[in-house]
């Protein structure tokens, strides 16, 4: 009974320890976000090599996280309050989506045209390399352009994720979702944006945002490495962008795709909270809410059949 009691009263010190953790945080959220911004120098003013690691710090550091979480709990309330104000952050975030979707699923077409270019270069006109421009010409070898295809791939990739999202085109594994009563659905998709989308976005931005300065500065900053040992560190601290690539010829701007896996988590992270606040406000309102301000795609009159892949 002594070790059930005792082992009982410790769970309940960590529950409370993590409760007192969270509600410190967020309410020392909204002091690190008006210091923030009212002191940018300290992690704008990139002259000074350390606001570049505060920059990279707190990029990802927890003081971050409770920032954004703070953010989206406080526009959660507002919404509560207003149903006007959260269809408002649906039709922002969805729009935002969709702009960027709508514009970089183009680097599809270049993609294509860059390699029917390479072909008849290589095949027809037998040329070791491509020149692109007037005057001064972007002149590589064609295995260059060969390899910067990838990069069109993760364009669309990376900034089309979201806008596929909005508009319905991943695919889905439907095992309980037909079945139950609308409302049960919209609880389904709020879960699913809040205890996957999120947290899986957070992840990989903590992963990939080190993993994008290691690529650009030295001495190499670490997830584990405190806001005194990076300051120290910037006293060596200069850029040294990752140029280096799989051939002697080949594309070497491979930093690129580092940014653009943080690019592709911030938007993740935005489809989330769009995915969430459209499903409480369609499971507040009920089914005639249903894609409310949806902005879809559409092939026109007929051939609803072949839009979406579900």
């Amino acid at each position: 009974m002594e070790n059930d009691a005792a082992a009982g009263g410790g769970v309940f010190s960590i529950v409370v320890d993590f409760l007192i953790w969270l509600v410190s945080n967020i309410g020392m959220a909204f002091y690190n976000f008006i210091y923030a911004l009212s002191h940018p120098s300290l992690w704008l003013d990139w002259s000074d090599k350390q606001a570049i690691m505060r920059f990279v710090y707190y990029g990802g550091s927890v003081e971050f996280f409770f920032v954004v979480f703070t953010t989206f709990l406080v526009m959660f309330a507002i919404g509560i309050w207003r149903g006007s104000i959260m269809w408002a952050y649906v039709r922002v975030l969805e729009g935002f989506a969709n702009t960027t979707g709508r514009f970089f699923a183009w680097a599809g077409l270049l993609m294509v045209l860059q390699q029917i270019i390479i072909v008849f270069m290589q095949r027809i006109f037998t040329r070791p390399d491509i020149s692109v421009g007037f005057g001064i010409p972007l002149q590589f070898d064609i295995s260059w352009f060969a390899e910067e295809l990838k990069l069109y791939n993760a364009l669309v990739v990376c900034l089309c994720m979201a806008y596929t999202f909005v508009q319905g085109g991943h695919v889905r594994v439907d095992l309980v979702y037909s079945a139950v009563r609308f409302r049960t659905k919209k609880c389904i998709d709020m879960f699913g944006a809040l205890f996957f989308m999120m947290p899986v976005a957070v992840m990989i931005w903590l992963y990939g945002w080190f993993f994008l300065w290691r690529h650009l500065i030295v001495p190499n900053p670490s997830a584990s490495d405190t806001l005194d040992r990076l300051i120290n560190k910037s006293r060596a601290l200069r850029w040294n962008v990752e140029t280096i690539g799989f051939s002697p010829n080949g594309f070497n701007g491979y930093f690129l795709f580092k940014i653009l896996l943080v690019a592709f988590t911030a938007m993740v992270f935005l489809q989330a909270m769009a995915m969430f606040f459209r499903s409480f406000q369609e499971w507040r309102e009920g089914e005639e809410s249903e894609n409310k301000y949806l902005d879809r795609d559409t092939l026109g009159e007929g051939e609803e059949a072949y839009e979406g892949t579900h």
